[in-house]
Formats: structure tokens, sequence, C-alpha cells
């Protein structure tokens, strides 16, 4: 007993840390602000405030050389999946248990990016994405938070579906969990999908521009059948998403009250104000169009891919900008798994170059992203009674944006990763 009385005392202590930083990124405010410690316990940061002597028990972490700033979040990933390739039949020729492995190390991969919290809008092997969370949440594999979607709310042959490799009816069935002809059957897949543990509901409102058979500019689920799957996952407290390239897609998701819409590579202007007025968020992936022509033309991906790549990277960067100066919500998110994991940051880059002021790019991946996930009282800023999901980096972000693409320190929850 006396032993363990010795050892419990330390064993709380361990968890409180007091960090010294340079320079910290408050990005609730937008200001940057000098000689401030971050108080942490347990998985919590407790104080921000000017620096003083160490409190007893906490461990005093010297970051005083870098700037540091929230846990970067990036609003769509696919962790669970086999990635993009030439080979149409990789994610068949991948079984489950195989995806659910490259998951957790696509997993490691992100979190030692400085993502400390991804949504993973989908995969083509349904669930997996949500036994990686859980898997991550019990403490089995290390990785961000995840907030998945279990599978695509998609039209037979369209742009959810693994088209051009077998017959769509020979799928296998976890490939096929939200097939949705009917409003009705969109409502009850999506009522399936909450029951097995998804966050939220990711809609196909067009084509694809990575999938064989749909075009992107093109209508897929009707205005109903997406206004099912809002209403069925509203009443469970939950919200959804639509990809959606083409404008009249676009609208349809918005009338449907979907809360972000993914990529918006064709949005008009009519859509553009409907999403400010409506307060949709637009989560715009437009760095991966380069990779996709580089390595794509490279490797021989389809040229179907390549053509409607090559149609929509220049005019959503275009719509980018024009959201921008609109003032329409915002939020990170980079389509990761198009392009090797881990390379999440080179984004940000790119949303300076195309209208962003780098302090904005900074909060599209941190408050604004945890604002989308109605998740800012805990995520997303570094304040009392969030979590301490921290990064640290060599240089200032504001000047060069491109060092947040090789972290120097990451934390989630109090723990380091790196």
């Amino acid at each position: 007993m006396a032993a363990l009385l010795t050892l419990t005392p330390a064993t709380v202590f361990a968890s409180n840390l007091y960090i010294a930083t340079g320079r910290l990124i408050d990005v609730q405010a937008g200001r940057v602000l000098t000689n401030q410690c971050i108080s942490i316990s347990g998985d919590r940061i407790t104080a921000v405030a000017p620096c003083g002597a160490t409190p007893q028990g906490a461990k005093r972490l010297d970051w005083t050389a870098f700037h540091v700033l929230p846990g970067l979040m990036d609003l769509h990933t696919h962790l669970a999946d086999a990635g993009q390739s030439a080979d149409l039949a990789l994610p068949i020729k991948t079984s489950p248990a195989a995806t659910a492995l490259m998951g957790a190390h696509h997993a490691r991969m992100t979190l030692e990016a400085g993502f400390t919290a991804v949504r993973d809008v989908g995969t083509y092997r349904g669930l997996t994405d949500i036994a990686l969370r859980d898997a991550i949440n019990a403490g089995h594999v290390p990785g961000p938070r995840m907030f998945v979607a279990g599978a695509y709310i998609t039209l037979p042959k369209g742009g959810g579906e693994l088209n051009g490799v077998v017959p769509n009816e020979e799928l296998p069935a976890d490939m096929r969990l939200g097939i949705a002809n009917t409003p009705q059957e969109a409502a009850a897949k999506t009522a399936f999908l909450m029951e097995q543990g998804a966050d939220f509901i990711k809609t196909i409102a067009t084509g694809a521009v990575l999938a064989i058979g749909t075009e992107p500019g093109e209508p897929e689920l009707s205005e109903a059948q997406m206004r099912a799957v809002v209403q069925t996952a509203k009443a469970k407290g939950k919200y959804v998403t639509a990809h959606a390239h083409g404008a009249v897609g676009i609208k349809n998701a918005i009338r449907a009250g979907v809360r972000s819409i993914e990529h918006a590579s064709l949005i008009d202007d009519e859509a553009l104000k409907m999403a400010k007025a409506s307060g949709t968020w637009l989560v715009m992936d437009i760095y991966n169009g380069d990779y996709i022509d580089d390595i794509g033309t490279r490797e021989k991906w389809p040229e179907e891919y390549l053509r409607k790549n090559r149609e929509t990277t220049d005019v959503q960067r275009a719509r980018f900008t024009v959201a921008v100066k609109m003032g329409v919500k915002l939020a990170y998110g980079t389509d990761s798994g198009v392009y090797p994991h881990g390379q999440n940051a080179k984004q940000f880059a790119y949303m300076v170059r195309y209208g962003m002021t780098p302090m904005q790019a900074i909060q599209s991946a941190t408050i604004r992203a945890a604002e989308l996930l109605s998740k800012e009282s805990e995520l997303g800023s570094i304040a009392p009674g969030r979590f301490a999901d921290l990064v640290a980096v060599d240089g200032d972000p504001l000047k060069d944006i491109t060092v947040l693409e090789n972290v120097a320190h990451v934390m989630k929850g109090g723990n380091i990763v790196r």
C-alpha cells in the first residue's frame, strides 16, 4: 500500500505539461501571441497565459524556438482505402482486412504529418473506416481523431460505385452498402449506416472524376433522395455532406439541406450565393489536380480520369478564388488517398495562391474545420477546455505557408507523437 501511495502522485503528475511557446497562433482571434505557456492536464488544455514558473508537478516543454498552432484538420480524406492507381480493380483485390491494415498505416502517416483530426468521407470497402476509427479510439493503432461516413449513398453505377471492373451486381456486398434507387431506399441505407456507427453521411450528388462512366457535371442523386437522407440523419443528430462537382447537383444538395459540398469544381455564381445564404460549407480540394495530371499521366491512369481532371482543375481553382472573395464558408479538405497520405499540408500553398491569406488558410484547417464538425468547443484552437492537439513548426507559416509541410512536433491529446 505504501508503494502504491508513493507511485500514484507521479502517475497523475506525469500527465501535466507546461509548454513554453515562441509564437502561438491564436486562430480564433487571427493573431500571433508571444511569451505564452500552455497548461495541459491529461488530454485537455487547462490554461493559456503569459509564461511563469513551472506549476508544481508539471513537466515543462521548451517549444520557444517554434511557431505553435492547433493540430491541423483535413476534412476530406480516404484513409481506409487502397488508394488511387492505374489498376481499377485494386479496391476489389484488396480484402477488407488488408484495407483496414493499410488504413492503419495511412492513419499514422497522417497524424505524424500534423493532422490530428480528419473526416474520412467514404471507402469502397464499407465500414472499414468505422473499424479504423474505433481501433484508434481504443488505442490499438496510432492515428488522428476520425469522423467517418461508413460508405457512400450513391445511385447504381454512379460516382460512388467501383465501375468498370466487373458487372456492378457482382461486386462484394460490402462495396454496395449505400446503393439507393429511391428516396425510401436512400433513407433506409442512411439509417443502416448510422446504426453501424457512421458519424455523418456522404451522398454522391454528381458524377465523379475518378469513376468510370460518370461525368462530374451531371447530377446523380436527386434532391428528393438527398432530402430523405438529410431528414433521416437529422433525426439522429447527424449531418450530411455531398460529393458534387456540377452546379445543378450542388444546388440540389444545398436545397436538400446538406451541411457541406465536397469538391464544388464547377460551382456557378448562383450556387455560390445559395451556399453563402444557407451557410453551406465548401470543401474544395484544389491541390490534387496537379498530382493526378502528373502521376496519373506517368502511371497511365485511365484516360477518362485524366480528361475529367483536366476539365475540372483550373475552373475549380478559379471558383475557389471567387468563393473566398464572396466570403462563403470554406474548410480544409484535400482528397488524400488520391495522392499519398501524409502530404496533406501541400494544399496550403495552393489556397494562398488562389486567394486566401496564410491566416485564413490555417483557420480553414483549424477553427473553421472544427466549426463545420460542430466541435469548436473541443477542437481547432488552443484554448482552455480543448483537446491538447498541437503542432510546432520551424519558421513562420504566416510568411511562408509551406513550413507546415514539415512539422517539428506533433501532440495529440497531450501525448507527443513526434
